[in-house]
């Protein structure tokens, strides 16, 4: 493995760690100031257990609720033949299933385990990104399944839900014993409420710190898996000037929308353009480009974003 493909998953590696152990640090110190320390550790001990041994939300909900259709090889032939490659060359047990989201706005995700994933593409990733620029797109997709980001990010958030929820308590129960509080018959130790108050966002800021890093080592991982850093970069810059450019016509027209990289569920793209950039000549000869036989134009018939009653935006 290259020394820079190498160092960047050691650094992945290790900031995923230190992030996720800080999230487990405030949750575990969140719920013994509420609960107590035994029962804060039997709801630790039934979170992992509940994320190990029941299955995820079931993916037919998801893509019903997204009105997702599968793609086959009829449909499009070169897709699923380089998904098949690219989850080969992932050591995934079984290939994604490919489903297609009838959005003109370009996107894709990926739900599942390495045992059994789906990605969705919409059809506006489809119209345009190139072959090339598909495979990248597709290989960070499959690099967050191989990863087991998925997993990951449910844990984060299981945690993240559990402190709100710790959170709520202990401002309902301070609420409850306000006239006590006032007559002096109870001591508060202020340093706690004020811990259960800036939790919450404090766990959202670390989780979205865990999120880029993770989106990191995605873009590491489909660098290696197809060999070719720069069909990633090109779909990157194309998909910043499409989606950046619809949201600023809608809130601020002709003007580019300052965002905080620290509120950032994803790494700014520049920041990822020069981590592939580096990536691009150790990674060169690692692997045979795969994105000679797909095609960049298909039949399917888009209809126009709207907000359904569960809220889900197609």
């Amino acid at each position: 493995m290259p020394a820079v493909s190498t160092r960047h998953r050691f650094i992945n590696l290790v900031q995923s760690a230190l992030l996720l152990g800080l999230m487990a640090m405030i949750a575990w110190v969140s719920m013994t100031a509420v609960v107590g320390a035994e029962v804060g550790l039997l709801l630790a001990f039934g979170m992992v257990a509940g994320l190990i041994f029941v299955p995820n939300l079931p993916q037919d909900f998801l893509l019903s609720a997204y009105q997702a259709e599968r793609i086959t090889g009829r449909d499009a032939p070169g897709l699923v033949a380089g998904i098949a490659e690219l989850a080969r060359r992932a050591d995934l047990p079984r290939a994604p299933k490919l489903y297609r989201v009838s959005s003109p706005l370009p996107n894709a995700f990926a739900m599942g385990s390495p045992e059994d994933s789906t990605i969705c593409v919409t059809d506006g990733l489809l119209q345009l990104l190139d072959g090339r620029e598909l495979v990248g797109v597709l290989a960070h997709e499959v690099g967050h399944i191989a990863n087991r980001d998925l997993w990951i990010m449910g844990l984060a958030d299981m945690m993240s839900r559990l402190v709100s929820i710790a959170s709520w308590l202990g401002q309902f129960l301070l609420l409850l014993n306000l006239p006590l509080i006032f007559a002096g018959a109870v001591y508060v130790p202020w340093h706690i409420v004020a811990l259960l108050i800036f939790a919450p966002t404090l766990m959202a800021l670390v989780q979205l710190g865990l999120s880029r890093t993770r989106e990191y080592d995605a873009d590491r991982a489909a660098a290696e898996l197809t060999g070719d850093p720069e069909g990633l970069m090109r779909a990157l810059s194309k998909l910043e000037r499409r989606v950046g450019r619809f949201w600023e016509e809608i809130f601020l027209p002709g003007r580019r929308i300052p965002e905080p990289s620290l509120l950032r569920t994803h790494p700014p793209t520049q920041k990822r353009i020069n981590r592939l950039r580096q990536l691009r000549a150790q990674t060169r000869g690692q692997a045979v480009p795969i994105f000679a036989p797909l095609a960049t134009k298909y039949d399917f018939t888009s209809t126009p974003p709207k907000f359904r009653a569960l809220g889900f935006y197609w």
